[in-house]
């Protein structure tokens, strides 16, 4: 069975001072999830719009990721089957 589909996932940024904060959000078809991340500046720190956006774009993606693996492993959970325990780290490197 072929199966092809796109998801679009939209990330919103706003900056306040030294926070900055982005959400991600993503509609399938079939759920909507919304991710949050956020991103401090160290009052020592250069003004760099473009870190903070990556920092808190970054963290509201990973936020994106858990949530649909959580819904991925429940879903095999309630069709009878155990997901595959990670045998090592989510993202292929210890952080």
């Amino acid at each position: 069975m072929q199966h092809e589909t796109e998801w679009k996932v939209r990330v919103d940024l706003t900056e306040d001072g030294a926070l900055t904060k982005a959400d991600a959000t993503l509609d399938t078809g079939a759920a909507c999830f919304r991710g949050h991340g956020a991103a401090h500046r160290a009052p020592g720190d250069k003004d760099v719009p473009a870190i903070g956006d990556e920092y808190a774009a970054g963290r509201a993606l990973r936020d994106l990721g858990e949530q649909l693996l959580g819904t991925a492993e429940r879903d095999v959970a309630a069709m009878g089957a155990a997901p595959e325990p990670r045998t090592s780290p989510m993202y292929g490197w210890a952080l």
